[in-house]
């Protein structure tokens, strides 16, 4: 990439406002977080937490490979991972209907339909994905600046402990609104997954027949 001063100037200013946005979000928020913080006495983490931060990690780690990978398979597959975490954390919220609905519609029917996509194109594999208009180095910078926030936040804030709820089974309550209030948006959403079926399979016979 080259290198012109009004390239530098933006990059130093970029960097001075992350900067400050690090410094001002440290005194509006994680200092009186933090102060807030050392009233309350720290509990042991258990099984439940461990097994929470797992999925949660690996929720991440697949959006992040989603975002950073250069082969669209490889994409592919962190959204595989990222799904399946984002299904499992509803457990955790007593959603059992929306964590099996995430794991067959979203894992089952859209990626699995991606794959296929993916497969039948052909030399799609061969194709390099990445943001050319900001690049890395922009990436970066905003990551420095939200991250340190965010981190110092979700571990000195004096979150609320209270006792596990009664777990209630929602798939009756989801599927009566599903066939009542809301089935013109649902039958609309399965309009769009056939579109995105059929497109798919046009793409893929025209790559067929060019060769």
């Amino acid at each position: 990439m080259k290198l012109t001063t009004r390239t530098v100037l933006g990059w130093l200013a970029g960097a001075v406002a992350a900067i400050a946005f690090v410094a001002v979000m440290g005194n509006l928020a994680i200092r009186p977080a933090e102060q807030a913080l050392r009233a309350h006495a720290e509990q042991p983490a258990g099984l439940v937490d461990v097994l929470f931060y797992v999925l949660a990690a690996l929720t991440l780690l697949g959006a992040a490979g989603v975002a950073l990978s250069r082969n669209i398979l490889y994409s592919a597959i962190g959204l595989l991972a990222a799904l399946m975490g984002a299904g499992s954390l509803y457990v955790f919220l007593s959603a059992d209907f929306l964590a099996i609905t995430q794991l067959l519609v979203y894992i089952g029917g859209v990626l699995v339909l991606l794959l296929f996509a993916v497969m039948l194109t052909n030399r799609i594999t061969e194709i390099n994905v990445s943001n050319a208009s900001l690049g890395l180095a922009g990436g970066l910078v905003l990551a420095l600046a939200v991250a340190p926030v965010l981190l110092a936040v979700a571990t000195v804030t004096p979150w609320a402990v209270t006792e596990p709820a009664v777990v209630n089974h929602t798939a009756a309550e989801i599927g009566d609104g599903f066939l009542t209030r809301w089935l013109l948006p649902f039958e609309i959403a399965s309009m769009v997954l056939l579109a995105t079926l059929v497109g798919s399979v046009v793409i893929a016979r025209k790559e067929i027949k060019a060769d």
